[in-house]
């Protein structure tokens, strides 16, 4: 839990316009990393944007943009200087000299905001694996900084204590995590095969797109749900029966753009429910301005899981936050994204995909909630019929 006792940290972010990219998408790109700096606990400030071909090996920002930069830390009492692209070693220890504040890059960020949601020892030892791992290779220079600033965003978790300072001791944890993951990921894939020959949903989706309200909706339970990124960590599986028809239905944890590699990797027996799973369930959400960058982030994740391919049923959730209304037949008003009603929802480009069902819902409203219940029954339906040819007498 954030301390609130603690003065709330002042934070300014940093991202550069790359070639082939428009600032309207960075200004998108660098929305999304405020609202995981407000998760971690810090209030963003200013964010700073420059046009770069590609970044700088120094400072990651041309040499006048990191002198602006550091005469507004100076000026704001600014805390921390957050990067949206990984920063390497080198940039670290540069701007760090140029900023005199403490510097963040995105994946230490979405780290941090890990270590503190992870609940379960089997979270934490993921999480601490990915943080050292991460950590690893930034030693030098890094831990004199951490000497004169404990505390504080990016600094939980491993970093905390001198003996961390030995690349030795940090290599011998690093392994014994990667052995305790293991034994991890036998017993959970243990219990995976002992749950027999139900039909597995996985829900899927970027990060905060109402997965465990849906959850909730669909299996009566009280999975946590909160209007921040990354609320659930956990796999969360339960049994749902819709009408005579029994599955297992599992809320993962939220993709997001730049996903860090080394979180992937530790996140492997959490992610093998999306692997093993006989249907996906991918949560779309449509208020979101940008919701179709996030579904080519989750197809792309999906496609490195080697699970793209798999059934799959697309939820557009959040229509009650989608600004609709019902239109007149008379109405000429041009049917813009502010202006669309249901049915204009249902006949258009989301609702025409070829090869996935889709529906439209409010989780929070329960609004088409039925509709999807009967969509999800017709196609487990369709595995368990796959599945259990004799038993297809159970749906006469």
């Amino acid at each position: 839990m954030i301390d609130t006792n603690k003065p709330i940290e002042r934070a300014i972010l940093i991202g550069i316009i790359k070639q082939g990219q428009d600032e309207r998408e960075v200004e998108d790109f660098l929305g999304e990393l405020s609202f995981l700096t407000e998760t971690a606990g810090a209030e963003p400030v200013k964010s700073f944007i420059q046009k770069l071909d590609i970044p700088n090996p120094r400072t990651f920002v041309g040499s006048g943009k990191i002198e602006e930069i550091a005469l507004f830390v100076q000026e704001n009492n600014i805390d921390i200087a957050i990067f949206d692209d990984e920063l390497t070693p080198s940039q670290l220890r540069n701007i760090e000299k140029a900023l005199v504040c403490r510097i963040l890059d995105r994946t230490n960020l979405i780290l941090d905001i890990f270590a503190n949601r992870a609940r379960t020892s089997h979270a934490r030892t993921q999480v601490e694996l990915a943080q050292y791992q991460y950590l690893l290779p930034r030693l030098t220079g890094l831990w004199t900084h951490l000497e004169r600033q404990r505390g504080g965003i990016g600094l939980r978790g491993p970093g905390e204590t001198e003996i961390e300072t030995d690349r030795r001791i940090i290599r011998d944890r690093i392994s014994f995590l990667k052995t305790q993951l293991k034994k991890i990921d036998t017993q959970m894939s243990t219990q995976r095969k002992n749950r027999g020959k139900m039909v597995r949903v996985a829900l899927v989706g970027y990060t905060n797109v109402g997965k465990s309200t849906i959850m909730n909706l669909l299996s009566k339970s009280d999975v946590f749900a909160e209007n921040k990124l990354f609320a659930t960590l956990d796999t969360t599986i339960r049994k749902v029966v819709i009408g005579n028809l029994p599955f297992l239905l599992s809320d993962t944890v939220g993709f997001i753009r730049k996903l860090p590699h080394d979180l992937v990797e530790s996140f492997k027996s959490t992610l093998d429910e999306v692997r093993e799973s006989d249907l996906l369930v991918h949560i779309v959400d449509i208020s979101h301005p940008t919701f179709e960058e996030q579904i080519k982030v989750v197809d792309q994740t999906l496609k490195e899981l080697k699970s793209f391919d798999k059934p799959q049923v697309i939820v557009f959730n959040k229509i009650d936050a989608f600004s609709y209304t019902v239109k007149d037949e008379d109405d000429l008003t041009p049917v813009l994204r502010e202006n669309y009603s249901l049915a204009d929802l249902e006949k258009s480009w989301m609702a025409s995909d070829k090869h996935h069902q889709t529906v439209f819902i409010s989780a929070k409203t329960k609004e088409n909630v039925e509709e999807l219940r009967k969509l999800l029954y017709e196609e487990v339906k369709k595995i368990h019929v796959k599945r259990y040819p004799f038993n297809d007498y159970l749906f006469e």
